[in-house]
């Protein structure tokens, strides 16, 4: 690399995304630089997936390079390189799976499942392999939520083994796959905490760069289970800003710090109700509450989503909105949360990823 090149590089290495918060060399991004007469190229590998935003960060680069461009044409070659990160208790990684991102709630009502199936799908559009299991044995939700038809039930290998369920790309799982939607499971916890186990381990994932885990409610068995006998890589809290909603996101929150799983982050739902008539914006359920919490327990808002009929009327009918409505306001704020959730981890301390070969049968 010439002289010319590594003050380039040096320049490009101070470059914040706004995803990211921190600069590209803090970050540990892999920078190449090539120059010639008329171009610079700039090869950027990040740890997180990032497809929906190239351009304006090709734009934001030039920009913050442009008193060494010379009046060069800017050409950036982003990649995305996602590494599986250590775990609560360094556990072993699943077969298969780089990062499990827990999504979770302290009370219900607040949209969590309805997040976590849009995340997941925002994380699969920014260009990452997803899958998604829904760990509310109780009431499970995601078929639904997925146009799954009741009666959807997963392919076994060898008697054993789940093949999961795929819904617009994702890789899924859930016990709404293995009962009908008018069967209740009256199991006791460690039942229940039992199930989870095996949905998780004897599901055939396939080279996923993140599982999101959908959590029921509350602070429980189920919870706890997870923490100690699967490799959680972070967890995601959701809200809404409503006080009592706000005190039990808390012990979310607090229970995670003590099972030393990290808090990626916070998704407040239903922060302000605009008017489709009007545009009038109003916070129905109070305001700020969420970015109070991000601050106190050193973590961040990863969006804050409107109270929107569009969200919840795709949710029930099968098409959540980042599928249905790519291009939507709401889409782009999903997106941007998956970014930001992404981002987050991928600066904690990198474990190992495991993808063994795996038998085709």
């Amino acid at each position: 690399m010439s002289a010319a090149e590594q003050t380039i590089r040096e320049q490009l290495g101070r470059f914040v995304p706004e995803d990211l918060g921190v600069s590209l060399d803090q970050a540990g991004a892999e920078i190449g630089i090539q120059t010639s007469s008329d171009t610079v190229t700039a090869s950027v590998t990040l740890g997180y997936p990032c497809a929906g935003v190239e351009s304006q960060l090709q734009s934001q680069m030039r920009a913050h390079l442009d008193a060494l461009l010379e009046g060069r044409e800017f050409i950036l070659v982003l990649k995305s390189q996602v590494a599986a990160h250590r775990t609560q208790s360094d556990m072993p990684a699943l077969d298969q799976v780089a990062n499990v991102i827990a999504v979770a709630s302290g009370k219900g009502g607040v949209g969590k499942s309805t997040t976590a199936v849009n995340l997941a799908l925002a994380l699969q559009a920014e260009g990452a392999r997803v899958g998604l299991l829904d760990a509310d044995v109780f009431g499970p939700s995601q078929p639904l939520m997925l146009g799954k038809p009741d009666g959807t039930r997963p392919e076994v290998l060898d008697g054993k083994t789940f093949v999961p369920v795929d819904a617009y790309g994702l890789q899924t799982m859930s016990m709404g796959y293995l009962t009908t939607q008018q069967t209740p499971v009256v199991w006791r916890g460690p039942k229940a905490s039992g199930a989870l186990v095996q949905m998780m381990e004897q599901t055939r994932w396939q080279q996923l760069d993140y599982l999101l885990v959908d959590l029921p409610p509350g602070t429980g068995d189920i919870q706890l289970t997870l923490a100690q006998k699967i490799p959680v890589a972070g967890a995601v809290v959701i809200t809404t800003p409503q006080d009592i909603a706000l005190l039990d996101a808390i012990k979310g929150v607090e229970m995670f710090r003590k099972v030393d799983i990290r808090v990626l982050g916070i998704v407040e739902n239903m922060a302000v109700h605009i008017c489709s008539e009007c545009g009038h914006q109003e916070h129905v359920f109070g305001q700020g509450g969420g970015e109070r919490m991000a601050q106190d327990y050193d973590t961040e808002v990863l969006a804050a989503l409107p109270l929107s009929l569009k969200i919840r009327e795709q949710a029930d009918s099968g098409k959540p909105v980042v599928a249905a409505c790519p291009d939507s306001e709401e889409a782009a704020l999903y997106r941007k949360a998956a970014r930001r959730m992404a981002a987050r981890l991928s600066l904690t301390s990198k474990g190992k990823r495991a993808f063994p070969k795996v038998t085709q049968h």
